[in-house]
């Protein structure tokens, strides 16, 4: 018996090696180096909490984890919530009304935005939010709406909120996918037992379809709240963070010190701070479904 567990543990070599090489030791080195002051070449000078104590105190740090609270609410709260429904209503109303095959086509052209290169979705939402010849202004131009024609990613009043309705549309699919595929394992007679007691379409949603999803519900919520934290693509394409710093987030702030200004130590800083934040969170999104699985077990 011991023989064949130890069979089986020579195929977890390959994934064991690729994880401390990727993960691991990269982590322990970008720990070790936010203890120092370094500028990427030479030798590196080892300060202590300086980078930590430089952190704390600096503004931009604190302004860009004000704009991760917004994101997240654009990237997990919203798009759960909203997926949540569209999902209840595809699978409740299109599926029935029309047949699996629309339901379907509606859930993947919901998804297709996931499967589109970053690169290419931020280019194409430039077009489209240019302030010249941009369709959004061209459209509300066309239609007598021309005054309310803005520079929506170059004024700072602006430009956070055109990148949190940009990552609504683009995180929409994910939580309607999930929940979809949490719904075809519900018991059918479950609703219709509802039915035959004259619960409404809200109510049958409330008490069944809300409570018999919660696992999926917990793994949208942790994975789309982690990927608003670590947000990077969308920035870099779009904004790099401007304009004034006005979608400034942690990740892009680390990449500036890191390659931008050769503050390798002060970027690991940062880098560190947002990897035990995002750990904390997992582990409190996990320890919450625990709890919430065994309270209804």
């Amino acid at each position: 018996m011991a023989s064949k567990k130890s069979g089986y543990a020579v195929y977890l070599i390959p994934g064991v090696v690729a994880s401390l090489a990727i993960i691991v030791v990269p982590l322990v080195m970008t720990v070790y180096t936010s203890f120092t002051r370094w500028n990427g070449v030479g030798d590196q000078t080892w300060i202590g909490f300086g980078n930590y104590t430089r952190l704390f105190e600096d503004t931009l740090f604190w302004s860009s984890f004000g704009h991760i609270i917004l994101l997240i609410l654009a990237m997990a709260v919203v798009p759960t919530l909203l997926g949540l429904v569209l999902a209840a209503v595809l699978f409740d109303y299109v599926a029935k009304k029309f047949s699996h095959r629309w339901a379907s086509v509606f859930r993947s052209g919901f998804y297709l935005p996931q499967v589109i290169p970053v690169a290419v979705t931020g280019i194409v939402w430039g077009w489209i939010l240019h302030p010249d010849y941009g369709a959004l202004n061209k459209v509300l131009d066309s239609i007598g709406l021309g005054a309310l024609a803005e520079n929506w990613l170059g004024d700072p009043r602006y430009a956070l909120y055109s990148v949190m309705a940009i990552m609504i549309w683009f995180q929409l699919g994910y939580p309607i996918v999930m929940f979809m595929s949490g719904l075809q394992r519900i018991d059918p007679s479950l609703y219709e037992a509802a039915d035959l007691d004259g619960a409404t379409w809200w109510q049958r949603f409330r008490k069944i379809t809300v409570h018999m999803i919660r696992p999926e519900l917990y793994v949208v919520l942790v994975t789309t709240t982690i990927a608003a934290l670590k947000i990077f693509g969308p920035i870099f394409v779009l904004t790099r963070g401007g304009p004034s710093n006005a979608t400034l987030v942690p990740s892009y702030f680390a990449y500036k010190n890191f390659f931008e200004k050769a503050q390798v130590g002060y970027g690991s800083a940062i880098s560190t701070v947002l990897t035990v934040m995002i750990i904390v969170l997992a582990f409190v999104f996990l320890r919450l479904q625990n709890r919430a699985e065994k309270a209804g077990a």
